[in-house]
């Protein structure tokens, strides 16, 4: 992360009046800006249905095909612990109680990830500088060109036929590779800064890997066989990664969205501007999507408040488009999932030339 980089400062009224409606909000409904029952219920729903799936696909016998269904059942199941839980624990807006907020963000572990990577690649890095070359080092994406700043190569007039193997492999090559490489070389990117990793930090590394592997490889392996583990293993991690990675390449790459390559360390725009303008929602009227993606569909609001828990994203959506009128600033949203959609695999094939 670039500390030198700054947004502009002076010219901050969207900004103010964002805040101060936002504010309002929070102070007519009484409401804490954290998760509420409906929050929990929903991570209890979510972690018991881990736990019941894992058990009867380890340890019950049953049909091939049953598992096969399971499986793709069991890789949605951990997409929406990480989009649910996780996330908002890992952003502290999970619960008012930071313990509870730590211990929750930690199930990324529990995944195979690691937190404190995460908080830094994301919280850090992508948050601060969304879609800006060099800085937002999610949108550095292995045989993949998606802006224009970036370095056309032949195999990326290919994209658009292998970008769905891409995704389906992202979040195995995540836990079981791209961990080690950030913790070997000490960075999140190719080129940026060291970060500082804490002993403590170093010693959960360990254990949650080794735990992660002793659970979804050593165990499966012991009670079914290494051959029905690593199908069940590929085809789980498939389902997750794909849902992780399309997700977020809908809110960040598609049609309206802008990416930056700064050059003298200043960004024009205000914060909140900046990332209105690198940001897009989609289908923020399906409530079962809402559910299931954490509020991750109105992915502009969580941008703009991402202390502020996704239970409250469909209220600050409407304050947030009434703000953007106002002030005249461009608000991308697509009606469905499958629009934006349609819209991503566009620009995968406009940056393959």
């Amino acid at each position: 992360m670039n500390p030198t980089i700054k947004f502009n400062n002076v010219k901050t009224l969207f900004s103010k009046s964002l805040k101060q409606k936002t504010s309002e909000y929070f102070k007519s409904t009484s409401q804490k800006k954290t998760g509420n029952s409906k929050l929990f219920l929903k991570a209890t729903i979510l972690l018991a249905t881990f736990v019941i799936l894992y058990v009867v696909l380890v340890f019950v016998p049953i049909h091939w095909s049953i598992s096969v269904l399971l499986c793709i059942l069991f890789g949605a199941n951990l997409a929406a612990i990480g989009f649910n839980i996780m996330h908002d624990a890992g952003h502290n807006s999970f619960s008012d109680n930071k313990g509870v907020n730590s211990v929750l963000s930690y199930s990324l572990n529990l995944l195979g990830g690691n937190t404190y990577f995460w908080k830094i690649k994301h919280n850090i890095a992508h948050h601060t500088y969304t879609n800006i070359e060099g800085e937002d080092h999610d949108i550095e994406i292995k045989f993949m060109r998606i802006h224009h700043d970036q370095e056309l190569k032949k195999h990326h007039r290919y994209q658009r036929f292998y970008f769905p193997i891409l995704y389906g492999v992202s979040y195995l090559a995540w836990i079981f590779f791209q961990d080690y490489e950030k913790y070997v070389r000490g960075r999140m990117g190719l080129t940026s800064d060291k970060f500082h990793f804490p002993v403590k930090e170093k010693v959960i590394f360990w254990i949650s890997k080794v735990l992660h592997f002793c659970l979804f490889v050593i165990i499966p392996i012991w009670s079914v066989g290494l051959a029905r583990t690593l199908v069940g293993l590929l085809i789980a991690g498939a389902v997750c990664g794909m849902s992780l990675a399309t997700v977020f390449q809908l809110a960040h790459v598609v049609a309206g969205t802008e990416f930056k390559t700064i050059e003298e360390s200043r960004v024009e725009e205000e914060w909140m501007v900046h990332q209105i303008q690198s940001t897009a929602n989609f289908a923020t009227g399906s409530k079962i999507l809402t559910w299931l993606l954490g509020g991750l569909n109105f992915q502009v609001e969580h941008h703009l408040f991402p202390k502020v828990s996704h239970v409250h994203y469909p209220a600050l959506n409407r304050i947030v488009q009434e703000k953007c009128r106002e002030y005249g600033i461009q608000y991308t949203e697509f009606s469905s999932f499958w629009s934006a959609f349609r819209s991503h695999v566009k620009v995968i094939h406009a940056m393959s030339r």
